[in-house]
């Protein structure tokens, strides 16, 4: 580990972060949460969202990955100034990580399933829920996607992650261009635009904003090392403001174009906007099932969507790879190997849960996955972007002068003093009082999310 790894290419740079960022949180969650929120509403506080704390987020967690060369377990440790005990934050990244792969790898094993449905032209009698209550389809799946993903990161950064990404990041953006492109011209496609993308200013409440800006944090991956990691596989020719709004606006046009392909065809063959999670399952079958060569276009459009989760599994795994090797020394293949054991064990509780191992942390009918998305969305994602704003902007933390010198080296759009208020109150500000809103309102009775 002595002789850290370089990714090979800006484009590979930028393709792994977005690839990362990119994923269910974009084409799974975002249709289905901007559904139960009122549309452009919530696409609205989203963006908003994205541009006022998102962005400054992913600036400073860049920052800090180049800056300490080391994976988030010890980023923290690194820069820290003698006297402060920061890196307590880098196990929350690890324990935040992992969380998220105890069921994002579980999600991106029903979409293989669906994939392979519909390449079958089985598509006609299988549904969401008799696939989750499966057992033998949910752990078959969820050993697939943790096989490929961690097969691929055994492998070299440069011949594995970074080759297979590019290629998957390109084919997705493909498949996204065209499946869109077949939407527009649906009888339903003007109200159901109008719909996703114009607002109804009446529907947004406190819920809807804190909705909106744990979305924002979700679909960038930052908050706990996702970005971080990366930004300790590259050199210092770019500054990383602008590096960060290529990756949030690559971002933002896959999670728009999630909705110009779904939402046209809800409204066109008569489907609930608000199915919640089962949105990108069942809804989405039974408008392929109903549609002219329906099966082939079912197909591509699970298919673009493997390629969505696969590269934020990969993006994840490879920073809980890094870390487990910065804290045991293990080769990438031996490291590979602990970590897909363990995550595979960890994620049964999520494959198992609508089935064999009932636990209901909430409401009735919760499960496991209702309980990891509620750690990760709604605690360390929040929380550790709060805690990136404290560090980088603070005397007690990095300190502002650092971060800017850091984040500014390199072409590109830089850090501007005039943002400083921004980045050091306004953030943070915001993100504490939305967070603090979120927990004293949560409905902890409340119903299944992914039901």
């Amino acid at each position: 580990m002595k002789n850290r790894e370089r990714l090979g290419s800006r484009l590979g740079f930028i393709m792994l972060s977005a690839g990362c960022a990119i994923g269910c949180g974009n084409v799974w969650k975002f249709p289905w949460m901007c559904g139960q929120n009122g549309g452009g509403s919530f696409m609205l506080l989203y963006i908003i969202c994205l541009v006022v704390l998102g962005l400054p987020a992913m600036t400073m967690e860049f920052s800090v990955g180049r800056a300490a060369q080391a994976s988030p377990i010890h980023m923290y440790q690194k820069l820290e100034k003698p006297g402060f005990k920061w890196g307590i934050f880098g196990i929350a990244s690890l324990i935040g990580n992992i969380a998220l792969m105890a069921f994002y790898t579980v999600v991106t094993g029903w979409i293989i399933y669906y994939f392979i449905k519909f390449l079958t032209g089985q598509n006609a009698d299988f549904g969401f829920t008799q696939m989750i209550t499966n057992p033998t389809v949910n752990v078959v799946f969820l050993l697939v996607t943790v096989v490929v993903a961690f097969a691929i990161l055994s492998f070299n950064l440069q011949g594995g992650l970074e080759r297979i990404t590019k290629y998957m990041m390109l084919a997705l953006l493909v498949l996204m261009l065209v499946l869109a492109v077949h939407s527009l011209p649906l009888p339903g496609a003007a109200e159901g635009l109008k719909f996703y993308l114009v607002p109804d200013f009446g529907k947004i409440d406190g819920s809807v904003v804190v909705g909106a800006m744990n979305q924002a944090f979700f679909t960038l991956s930052v908050g706990m090392g996702g970005m971080a990691i990366f930004g300790s596989y590259i050199e210092k020719e770019r500054s990383l403001m602008g590096e960060s709004v290529h990756i949030i606006v690559l971002d933002t046009l896959v999670a728009v174009l999630a909705g110009i392909i779904m939402f046209p065809a809800c409204f066109t063959y008569g489907l609930e906007v608000n199915a919640g999670p089962s949105l990108l399952f069942d809804t989405m079958a039974t408008v392929f099932n109903n549609m002219t060569g329906g099966r082939w276009w079912g197909t591509l459009f699970f298919l673009f969507m493997v390629f969505a989760a696969l590269s934020t599994v990969l993006g994840v795994c490879e920073n809980i790879l890094a870390m487990v090797r910065e804290l045991t020394g293990l080769s990438r293949p031996k490291g590979a190997l602990l970590c897909g054991v363990g995550i595979f064990l960890l994620a049964l509780t999520t494959a198992l849960g609508y089935s064999v191992l009932h636990f209901q942390p909430f409401a009735a009918g919760t499960a496991w996955l209702d309980l990891w998305d509620f750690i990760v969305s709604n605690n360390i994602l929040p929380l550790g972007s709060l805690v990136l704003a404290l560090f980088c902007c603070n005397s007690f933390g990095w300190g502002w002068d650092a971060f800017v010198q850091e984040a500014n080296t390199g072409k590109g759009l830089k850090v501007q003093p005039w943002m400083k208020p921004i980045f050091r109150f306004v953030v943070p500000a915001a993100i504490a009082f939305i967070y603090i809103y979120g927990m004293a309102t949560f409905a902890w009775n409340r119903s299944p999310r992914f039901l």
